[in-house]
C-alpha cells in the first residue's frame, strides 16, 4: 500500500451560511429582519437578535446589507414592494368600476390585518418622519403607477355615471388606508374602553364592510 493509499483523505468543509446559497441566506436575513424591526423598532433592535433569527451570524448580515441603517432601509423597501405586488393581481382594469373600487378596499383591509409587521414599520417610519423611506428613490414612482390606475377605474366609473366627477384616487385610496389603519392601531385601547373585542371575527367582519360602504358612498354620483 503507497503512502498516498494509506494517508487518510482531508474531510470536505462545509460551506458556510450564505455561500451555497446567498439569495436564500439574503432572504432569511430580511424576515427575520423584519420580525425584529417591527418589534423593537430601530432603536431597539439589535443585529444580534437578527442574525440569530435568520440562523446565520453578523458577518453575513453586513456583507449583504452593510449596516442596521442599511438593513431597516432595505426592509422597508421589501415591505413597501409587497403590498404594491401584491396589488398588481388584483386586475382592476378587468372589473367594473364599483367591483374595482370594492376589491382594492377589501384588499387594503385583509392585507394590513394579515401583515401587522407592515403597520409597526410604518409606525416607526413615521416616528422618523419618514428619514429612511426618503432614501428609497423608486417607491414614488412604485406609488404613482398604482395611482394610475386606481384614477383610470374612477375615470370609467365616471364615464358610466356610476361616480362623480373630479375624484382624488389619492383621497380614494386614504379613506381605505385610513380606516384600517386607525382601527387596527387603536384595537387594545378601542376594545378597553368601549367593552368590546374589535378584534373578533364578527367585527373585524362588520368593520370590513364598513370601509367598503363608507368608500363607495363617498365616490357615487349623487
Amino acid at each position: 500500500m503507497t503512502d498516498s493509499q494509506s494517508r487518510p483523505k482531508p474531510a470536505k468543509t462545509k460551506p458556510k451560511t450564505g455561500q451555497r446559497d446567498p439569495e436564500r441566506t439574503r432572504a432569511l436575513i430580511l424576515e427575520a429582519a423584519t420580525s425584529e424591526f417591527a418589534e423593537k423598532g430601530i432603536g431597539g433592535a439589535r443585529v444580534d437578535a437578527i442574525a440569530a433569527r435568520a440562523g446565520t451570524n453578523k458577518r453575513m448580515l453586513y456583507h449583504y446589507f452593510g449596516d442596521k441603517d442599511q438593513l431597516y432601509t432595505a426592509v422597508l423597501g421589501n415591505a413597501y414592494a409587497g403590498i404594491r405586488n401584491a396589488e398588481k393581481k388584483l386586475n382592476l382594469s378587468g372589473r367594473t368600476p364599483e367591483d374595482g373600487i370594492r376589491e382594492l378596499a377589501l384588499f387594503t383591509w385583509h392585507y394590513f390585518v394579515d401583515h401587522p409587521e407592515f403597520l409597526s414599520l410604518l409606525g416607526t417610519e413615521n416616528l422618523h418622519r419618514a428619514e429612511y423611506l426618503k432614501q428609497l428613490s423608486y417607491i414614488p414612482e412604485m406609488h404613482s403607477h398604482f395611482i394610475t390606475e386606481l384614477a383610470q377605474v374612477l375615470k370609467r366609473g365616471e364615464a358610466d355615471g356610476v361616480f362623480h366627477a373630479g375624484i382624488d384616487p389619492l383621497n380614494v385610496y386614504l379613506t381605505m388606508a385610513s380606516m384600517t389603519c386607525f382601527y387596527l392601531n387603536n384595537h387594545y385601547t378601542l376594545s378597553t374602553i368601549f367593552g368590546r373585542d374589535l378584534m373578533s371575527d364578527d367585527n373585524l367582519d362588520a368593520w370590513m364592510q364598513q370601509i367598503v360602504s363608507v368608500t363607495l358612498a363617498s365616490i357615487r354620483a349623487r
